[in-house]
């Protein structure tokens, strides 16, 4: 259960006169990690309109604000355009990072793997799963399946992916296959790839996503990461999150905030409970610690 021992009340709020408070003055924060969907973005998928002028107000005092994203760096750096500089990008779920264009690390599956996880789609497919592949390079994603309901969800993730022929003949670093399944990834798709589990990293991202990485490669990695990279301690970074590929990089913060809508394993993991999303508990609860404006007052 979240902490019940820091100066902020830890219940979820749903409006802008409850949640988190700070005690006596802001909270010494010198890094902000969110996750995207379902966290800092709403259910329509749409940026709060107060984080572009608070985006501004951080670079001011020095604090670092880090999506944090199984989307690809493509799709993010588009989704932030004008407003990223000196932004990190922890893209694809930790396996690439990159700041103002340069690549900070990276985790590239071996190819013989990500070859073995489309044979692997390909037959679940064979025997009737709705689902498609995603590898994911550097460069770009790549897809086979081709018909637009596939496509539609591909695009809200990858803006940049090309259909190929054949997935496993890109000529590309491959750091990730993400899976979407119509139906349920937790009970369907991620089951079927027990084996991939026993040596690589099998997360669910989402009710339809499930990601293959390397056991090295995910968010809190990232995280810790930069951390020491930059001289960060945990007590020193609030990170967001509300899926099951978050759990990691709740670990590497002190101040990590399950969002009021989270997995109900993200809330346990959590030390504390922000709004929801569609309450844009991100910006609320970092005002709140920092002691800003309120979003919208």
């Amino acid at each position: 259960m979240p902490s019940t021992s820091s100066p902020l009340l830890t219940t979820p709020a749903t409006d802008a006169g409850t949640g988190p408070e700070a005690a006596d003055g802001p909270v010494d924060i010198r890094l902000i990690v969110t996750d995207m969907d379902g966290t800092l973005l709403d259910d329509a998928q749409r940026i709060p309109a107060g984080l572009w002028p608070m985006l501004a107000e951080l670079r001011r005092r020095g604090v670092l604000f880090s999506p944090a994203s199984g989307r690809q760096y493509a799709t993010l750096a588009e989704q932030f355009a004008g407003a990223d500089e000196g932004m990190v990008f922890i893209a694809e779920n930790g396996t690439y990072v990159v700041r103002d264009g340069e690549e900070l690390s990276s985790d590239p599956l071996e190819s013989a793997v990500a070859v073995r996880l489309v044979e692997a789609v390909r037959d679940l497919a064979a025997q009737g799963v709705d689902l498609g592949a995603v590898v994911c390079g550097k460069r770009s994603a790549y897809v086979e399946r081709t018909d637009e309901a596939f496509l539609a969800e591909v695009r809200k993730y990858y803006v940049r992916h090309r259909v190929v022929p054949d997935v496993t003949a890109v000529d590309d670093d491959v750091i990730k296959v993400a899976l979407f399944d119509f139906g349920s990834a937790e009970r369907t798709t991620a089951p079927a790839l027990a084996s991939f589990a026993a040596t690589h990293k099998v997360v669910v991202s989402g009710e339809h996503w499930v990601d293959v990485m390397n056991r090295t490669a995910d968010k809190g990695a990232a995280v810790r990461r930069l951390q020491r990279d930059l001289d960060i301690t945990p007590a020193q970074t609030l990170v967001f999150g509300d899926y099951l590929n978050d759990l990691e990089m709740l670990d590497a913060a002190e101040w990590s905030f399950a969002m009021a809508n989270a997995h109900p394993e993200v809330v346990r993991r959590a030390r504390h409970l922000a709004p929801s999303n569609n309450d844009h508990g991100v910006l609320r609860t970092i005002a709140r610690l920092l002691h800003l404006p309120q979003p919208g007052a």
